[in-house]
């Protein structure tokens, strides 16, 4: 799968998903706001293209910002994926990023994890 980087910001934002078998690894860089938020949402249903993805690693461990845009996409691709059985895992978030998820309780919702290793093997 290709990378997608939104234009208006360039080297602010990318996204890059890719699957490993059969998980979902978005791997997020730069900030994650309303400018980027279908991006982002795009990527976290991609799957193979013909399926949506029933099990996703969100490796935020390059985003340095996330407002309530970002929680609203999470949160909708959870329900997505716990309604199919599957799940949605968070990893390597950094402290900025992890004391927003922690504040509006996305981490007892979410799983969050060290390292996207973790999150494969929880």
């Amino acid at each position: 799968m290709s990378s997608i980087q939104k234009e208006d910001r360039p080297g602010r934002f990318s996204v890059r998903p890719a699957v490993v078998d059969g998980v979902l690894i978005v791997t997020v860089h730069g900030e994650i706001d309303r400018n980027v938020k279908d991006a982002l949402g795009q990527a976290l249903a991609l799957g193979d293209g013909m399926t949506p993805p029933l099990r996703i690693v969100a490796d935020l461990s390059g985003v340095t910002f996330m407002d309530s845009s970002g929680i609203n996409v999470f949160i909708t691709a959870h329900l997505r994926v716990s309604q199919a059985q599957g799940w949605l895992r968070i990893a390597g978030a950094q402290e900025s990023v992890l004391r927003v998820l922690q504040m509006v309780g996305v981490d007892t919702v979410i799983p969050c994890h060290l390292t996207v290793e973790q999150a494969l093997n929880a």
